[in-house]
């Protein structure tokens, strides 16, 4: 795989951190950004996506994953699972102070759309 950056989602308001993650063995694959373990976030993150994903199976949702928020009352985390390879994530920690979360989401789609796994 091609070396991915995520310096381009600094531009988004009350950016944190954000981590590429392979969903199945919850392993950093790039990661940017302070004050977050993006290790241990990216493991513990690969799970909440694994749990579910088995909850949508098992309600028979026949639907896919656009994206998980938590939130927190200083933080958003958003996991946004690849449209274009459901085995990798995206990961984003905005500071809910300073960030718009309509925007924010659409503008990791539109950075998905950029990534070049080739």
């Amino acid at each position: 795989m091609a070396k991915i950056s995520l310096e381009p989602l600094r531009s988004l308001d009350g950016y944190v951190a954000a981590a590429l993650v392979d969903a199945d063995s919850g392993m950093l694959l790039a990661g940017d950004g302070t004050g977050v373990n993006l290790e241990l976030a990216a493991a513990g993150n690969a799970e909440v996506v694994k749990a579910k994903r088995k909850v949508a199976n098992n309600l028979k949702l026949n639907d896919t994953i656009e994206d998980i928020l938590i939130s927190l009352t200083k933080q958003y985390h958003v996991i946004r699972p690849l449209e274009s390879n459901q085995k990798l994530f995206l990961y984003v920690v905005l500071d809910r102070a300073k960030s718009n979360l309509g925007m924010a989401r659409h503008e990791l789609r539109t950075f998905e759309k950029s990534l070049d796994f080739s």
